[in-house]
């Protein structure tokens, strides 16, 4: 098999990288990241006239590709460079507005940003005890509920959320100004807001919306299996750089035998991540794409957590400091596993397929 990237893709990787290695280096990635709105509006729609948002919406909507290897090679990038730009939401918007059959080219463009509300208190990943609730007010629709965590919401201008309508679980879009959003900045970076509906008139998109919002998820899952890619494969690098100048009884820590086996052993967690991502990027869309997407992202929240705290470890005292890149780093990949579904929820989806 072919694991080479396509010259598209290449070049789409080569821009966002050169992009991102100009504007958000750590310092400058943390300005961005942690002060309201906690991402950069200007930057934001400046990678969306690179394309960079077009990479993940389909041709036929009038992107670039939404393909699961469009989606893996942007989300790759981002998590090499702890982007803390909205693409999450704007992947899930554009999987659910290709399933509604609706106009994406103010998505693509960067002109309105979407977020996704899913997400509840006692219902937090999918749809399985869901209580928001829809019902028809003349010719249009009212909504309330609470939506949780909701990625990009803070600042987004509109929302796709998630309520039941006569039993199933329907979709709408609500206009941010047509409803309550508490937006907070996440312990990452990065902004997410919780969705306060009441009676909040919305627009009906998909009636029976349960099949649209599993695949959306699973295309956002994988996106963050590939971001994981990124983090722990920057981190790795970081950590290498260290044990590489770091001094101790005269040599370099790195020349320890024990130091150097821990490092063979996260590579091949690393690499390992990487191989399953690519799996599940290839099974995305076809019927076996829910459980691989679950197998990997159950596996990489492992590794990851295990990337996170041997990098800590393994730089001791420096690795701490807001300055230094490394606990950035590990704070993204442990919030990474619980988006979506965390190491627990994606087991049981296995061994549900399995049982089943």
């Amino acid at each position: 098999m072919n694991f080479d990237l396509t010259e598209d893709r290449r070049m789409l990787a080569d821009t966002l990288t050169r992009y991102l290695s100009d504007n958000y280096a750590i310092k400058a990635r943390n300005e961005i990241a942690y002060a309201a709105p906690f991402h950069d509006p200007a930057g934001w729609r400046r990678m969306a006239e690179l394309g960079i948002v077009g990479g993940l919406v389909p041709e036929e909507a009038g992107g670039l590709g939404g393909a699961g290897f469009d989606i893996v090679v942007v989300f790759e990038v981002l998590g090499r460079h702890l982007c803390p730009e909205p693409f999450l939401g704007a992947l899930l918007a554009s999987r659910l507005l290709s399933a509604a059959g609706e106009d994406q080219s103010a998505l693509i463009d960067g002109s309105c940003r979407y977020a996704v509300g899913l997400d509840e208190i006692d219902a937090p990943y999918g749809l399985e005890g869901m209580r928001a609730g829809a019902w028809r007010d003349g010719d249009g629709y009212r909504v309330s509920g609470r939506k949780c965590a909701a990625y990009g919401a803070n600042d987004a201008d509109v929302l796709l959320v998630a309520a039941l309508l006569e039993g199933k679980p329907a979709l709408f879009r609500v206009e941010n100004a047509a409803t309550r959003v508490v937006g907070y900045g996440m312990i990452d970076g990065g902004g997410a807001a919780e969705i306060l509906l009441d009676e909040s008139p919305a627009t009906l998109l998909i009636a029976d919306a349960g099949e649209a919002v599993d695949g959306a998820v699973q295309a956002g899952q994988l996106a963050l299996c590939a971001e994981a890619v990124g983090a722990m494969g920057a981190a790795y690098d970081l950590l290498l750089d260290y044990l590489g100048t770091r001094r101790q009884f005269g040599t370099t820590i790195g020349s320890f035998q024990a130091i150097q086996h821990r490092t063979v052993d996260l590579l091949t967690e690393i690499e390992q991540a990487r191989s399953i991502t690519i799996a599940a990027a290839a099974e995305l869309d076809g019927p076996r794409g829910a459980l691989t997407v679950a197998m990997a992202k159950n596996l990489i929240g492992r590794a990851a957590r295990l990337v996170a705290e041997e990098t800590i470890q393994l730089q001791g005292g420096i690795a701490m400091t807001w300055e230094y890149a490394a606990a950035h780093y590990a704070k993204r990949l442990v919030m990474l596993d619980h988006q979506l579904g965390d190491t627990d929820h994606c087991l049981g989806v296995v061994m549900d397929t399995y049982a089943a």
